[in-house]
């Protein structure tokens, strides 16, 4: 299993090492030493998560209130999403910077996105089957959105499908309703990078 820091701070690819045979395949996609090792805290599990997506299906962006935040584990059981992480992080040096990770059910990598940023993925065939290791559980009042079309964040969503067919986005009521990355920001919404860190490092001892 290798790690790989994106480019937004806090956020990993994860790559791990498949076994097959006639049979089939088995990998570990979450290993605790490795992760203690980069991410310096134990990932504390409180939720499991699993959501089904149509091809075109967009989710997010979605954050959460920091401190405790909700750190994600996000892999792809079957199809295939383009994952993105956001930092959100007002004060940050890569404030509003993305960068994703193609999640399927061939190279089965995962990725993490660590308390602070935001989480968005766009489905790329029918069925997409998203698995999301979450470190607290949902708490409706805590939890945020921003428009995952923002101009501003400017995020390369795929036009196209895996198998070549043309993609239009598919947004919930909620997620079509939520504030620009400016909007959310001027009403003192997102989280503070200075509490981030200090919140991180609270993990730590």
């Amino acid at each position: 299993m290798t790690y790989r820091e994106l480019s937004v701070p806090g956020a990993w690819e994860i790559t791990p090492r498949q076994h097959g045979d006639p049979r089939g395949v088995f990998l570990e996609f979450f290993q605790g030493g490795p992760f203690h090792e980069v991410a310096g805290h134990r990932f504390d599990l409180r939720q499991a998560n699993c959501s089904v997506s149509a091809a075109g299906v967009l989710r997010g962006i979605h954050y959460a209130d920091v401190p405790p935040g909700q750190a994600k584990y996000v892999t792809c059981a079957r199809g295939a999403v383009l994952d993105v992480a956001i930092d959100l992080r007002v004060g940050s040096p890569s404030f509003g910077r993305w960068d994703a990770v193609l999640l399927d059910d061939a190279d089965r990598r995962a990725i993490y996105l660590s308390e602070g940023l935001g989480h968005a993925f766009l489905s790329l065939a029918d069925d997409s089957t998203v698995l999301y290791l979450c470190s607290t559980s949902y708490s409706p009042g805590r939890e945020h959105g921003v428009h995952p079309l923002d101009p501003e964040i400017g995020i390369v969503w795929p036009t196209t499908a895996r198998d070549g067919s043309p993609l239009t986005p598919q947004l919930s009521a909620k997620d079509l309703a939520a504030p620009t990355l400016a909007q959310a920001c001027d009403a003192g919404l997102l989280p503070d990078s200075a509490e981030v860190a200090e919140y991180l490092a609270s993990l730590t001892q």
